[in-house]
């Protein structure tokens, strides 16, 4: 299946893209895509829903939320595509480099991404996102993760550098992922049904047009399953979480010279099966009170 939310930030509901291209509304099945919904087997009885024929037609939405709401964190991995890490400048790592990102940096896939004040470093990362469907805590093994596994969804970690880099007076990985809208995520959440092999799977960003990352997940130096399975022995893993699997090379930092975003830029990013997102960046010339 391929889950979505629809609608104006806030009032999003809950739906289904059907194989023939037609939305249905599931907000009879369930309020909403969130921790409870994974947690209580909600994809079996929405799957039974879409085959009953139960659930009515949507129109064509004005806006396409994030896939899931209630996002409890954000787990990303860090120099996880040898490429990537080249082009940095730094060493493979022997071991999952884990950085936590704030949840409520999530926003649709084709929703503006903002430029923090002062930011002269903001950097894209095309990802893979898996999302998680039930408590994962100490996995004896890899090959126990994928019972962990609600689906995949396509993601963008948007990163500011300055703020990030290590050797930068005042800069720490979280604060340079943080930002707010810097995690763009869906059209959909797939389930793993639709996915033959997420480790078999082409990942590209253009940004203004031009082709920026070309690679594929199966590049990655540690799979999806021994991350779901090493993350777990560290954190509990919970329902409605996302684990970010790492970005491949082709990051504006990592290009000679670098190159970074500004306001009016646009990236356009896929994964094969996920669908396609398109984002916008917007600049912020003063912080505004919540």
């Amino acid at each position: 299946m391929r889950l979505l939310r629809v609608g104006r930030p806030g009032s999003e509901i809950p739906a289904v893209l059907l194989e023939d291209g037609s939305l249905r509304d599931a907000s009879g099945v369930t309020p909403d895509y969130g921790p409870g919904f994974f947690a209580a087997g909600g994809p079996a009885a929405l799957e039974a829903a879409v085959r009953s024929g139960g659930l009515p037609p949507l129109a064509e939405p004005d806006r396409i939320g994030a896939p899931l709401a209630g996002t409890g964190k954000i787990v990303c991995i860090a120099r996880n595509y040898p490429a990537h890490a080249a082009e940095v400048k730094a060493a493979l790592p022997t071991e999952p480099v884990v950085v936590l990102k704030a949840a409520n940096t999530l926003i649709g896939p084709n929703d503006d991404v903002l430029i923090p004040p002062g930011s002269t470093k903001t950097d894209w990362e095309a990802e893979l996102g898996v999302v998680i469907g039930r408590t994962a805590r100490r996995l004896g093994g890899p090959a126990d993760a994928d019972a962990a596994i609600a689906g995949y969804v396509l993601c963008n970690d948007v990163s500011e550098r300055e703020y990030q880099q290590l050797g930068v007076p005042g800069a720490q990985w979280d604060k340079g992922k943080s930002c707010d809208t810097f995690f763009p995520c869906g059209p959909w959440l797939v389930t793993p049904d639709e996915i033959a092999d997420p480790q078999r799977l082409g990942i590209r960003l253009w940004v203004n047009g031009e082709l920026r990352q070309d690679a594929s997940t199966a590049d990655m130096l540690f799979g999806v399953r021994h991350l779901i399975w090493y993350l777990s022995r560290y954190m509990t893993l919970e329902p409605g979480d996302i684990v970010s699997t790492g970005t491949p090379a082709g990051t504006g930092m990592g290009l000679k010279p670098p190159v970074y975003l500004a306001p009016g830029d646009t990236m356009r990013l896929t994964i094969d099966g996920l669908g396609e997102a398109r984002q916008t960046c917007r600049s912020i010339d003063t912080l505004e009170d919540s």
